[in-house]
């Protein structure tokens, strides 16, 4: 990245530059030569509009930066993009909540992925933190949030299993946590049977794994959160191959274990009183001549029996294992993130990721902690009537759901209650963790989702 997150936030700058914001009624009461500057730019306020004030020698002077007729805090992504070189402090926003998001949304939106790729060399703009604002907390939570897309941006060939064993590895020690990793075979002698069939086909250095951060675990006095991602590095589709187009992005099929793992990061940076497991099944799902295959019955760490119908669908059976390894801890809450299904996609777009939990208060906590912090979730069933299209005739679960239900995001959350742990709450979130078209604030690529949301819920829940 061409910008760290320290350097895109800072405490102060006596020479910063106003960015106002300022809504549609407000356009129509400048007066002179603002309001004649405006007229002349078509700036009339709407949401996400800016304009650039020159000064008397044509530089920069200060900013206008619409927000509609309600000001929501994450469009101030796109400031950091947009806004010339040099410091600028918000004016307009209060104090309190609403200045605190949009200087956080400021850092998110400085987000660049340059591992590749040279970029022009070009100074960036930083943003004076408001009066309010936690810094360093901020600052933790945009680098969380860029460690999640920083991994799924970065290619398969250099994000395998061992390459997330290594981040792990990073955030345990920088925590004093203890890693646990169990790699290739000794997954069968430790019983992680699922986890083992899927990854068994790709290359011995790229060999499946089970990823274990244990932190404070001794504090048996406080609760214990647990953190569960899926980690497919890449997904052919097994044996069942995907077609080209499905395959393109699938680098970011291990989007929800890098949301766990940085989900992790973030609450021990935070020192949250609690006990954390964060688990990660690590596995690439290849095509080898040892691949499984459709129609092949898996075994379980929970002792369920599972009948393969289609090999793309491998993250609930690495999910199944590692769920019920959670549930060994005896968590007060789980948390589970996974790439699940094209299905919630197409139920509620790449922007807005489906939660499944059969808690209500739980569900209300959630929802609520999104919508403060401007990272929504949106709470689908976890249906009754669908659990019927599990059901095998040769086995205790299939894991490719009956036709006849077709709500695949919803059958693919009730395969996961069957090993989600029976002590405490359990949450479900199928993250798409991609941004599919590029904006200023929001470029194509890796996406965060529901980390701020579930980091805000456990703050207020247990902080």
């Amino acid at each position: 990245m061409s910008a760290s997150r320290s350097e895109l936030l800072v405490a102060a700058a006596p020479a910063a530059r106003p960015v106002r914001l300022i809504d549609p009624a407000g356009v129509k009461a400048l007066a002179g030569r603002l309001a004649a500057w405006a007229s002349a730019n078509s700036f009339t306020g709407k949401a996400g509009q800016l304009m650039i004030v020159p000064g008397d020698d044509g530089a920069p002077e200060s900013a206008l930066f619409g927000t509609g007729e309600a000001f929501d805090p994450m469009t101030a992504r796109a400031l950091s993009a947009r806004l010339p070189e040099g410091d600028w402090r918000l004016e307009g926003a209060g104090r309190g909540d609403l200045a605190c998001q949009a200087a956080l949304a400021f850092a998110l939106g400085g987000y660049l992925f340059d591992r590749y790729k040279a970029r022009p060399e070009r100074g960036r703009a930083r943003l004076v933190a408001p009066e309010d604002l936690d810094l360093a907390e901020t600052l933790n939570i945009a680098a969380a949030a860029a460690l999640a897309r920083e991994m799924v941006d970065t290619p398969a060939a250099d994000m395998g299993p061992h390459q997330l064993e290594t981040i792990a590895r990073e955030i345990a020690e920088a925590s004093g946590a203890v890693l646990t990793v169990t790699t290739g075979d000794a997954l069968l002698e430790e019983n992680y049977p699922a986890v083992h069939a899927v990854g068994r086909a790709a290359a011995p250095h790229r060999a499946p794994r089970v990823i274990e951060i244990g932190w404070n675990l001794d504090q048996t006095d406080r609760p214990l959160v647990a953190l569960v991602g899926k980690g497919v590095v890449f997904d052919t589709g097994g044996l069942d191959l995907k077609p080209a187009a499905g395959m393109r992005n699938m680098k970011k099929d291990m989007g929800g274990a890098a949301h766990a793992l940085a989900l992790g990061r973030l609450i021990m940076q935070a020192n949250l009183p609690i006990r954390l497991v964060v688990l990660v099944a690590a596995v690439e799902n290849a095509v080898s001549g040892d691949a499984f295959r459709p129609g092949d019955i898996l075994n379980s760490r929970k002792g369920l029996t599972i009948e393969i119908g289609n090999t793309d669908a491998e993250g609930r059976l690495i999910l199944a294992d590692v769920l019920t390894r959670a549930g060994e801890h005896e968590p007060d809450l789980t948390l589970d993130f996974a790439t699940l299904t094209g299905a919630a996609r197409i139920a509620l777009g790449p922007e807005l990721p489906p939660l499944y939990t059969d808690d209500e208060a739980l569900a209300e906590g959630l929802l609520a902690a999104g919508r403060a912090v401007g990272d929504p979730l949106w709470r689908m069933p976890l249906w009754a009537g669908y659990r019927a299209s599990l059901d095998s005739e040769i086995a205790d679960v299939r894991n490719d759901s009956a036709a006849w239900a077709q709500a695949g995001s919803v059958t693919a959350a009730l395969f996961l209650q069957k090993f989600a742990p029976a002590s405490g709450s359990w949450a479900h979130m199928d993250v798409f963790a991609w941004n599919p078209r590029a904006r200023p604030g929001w470029p194509e690529g890796g996406e965060c989702q529901a980390l701020r949301a579930c980091y805000g819920y456990l703050r207020e829940r247990f902080g």
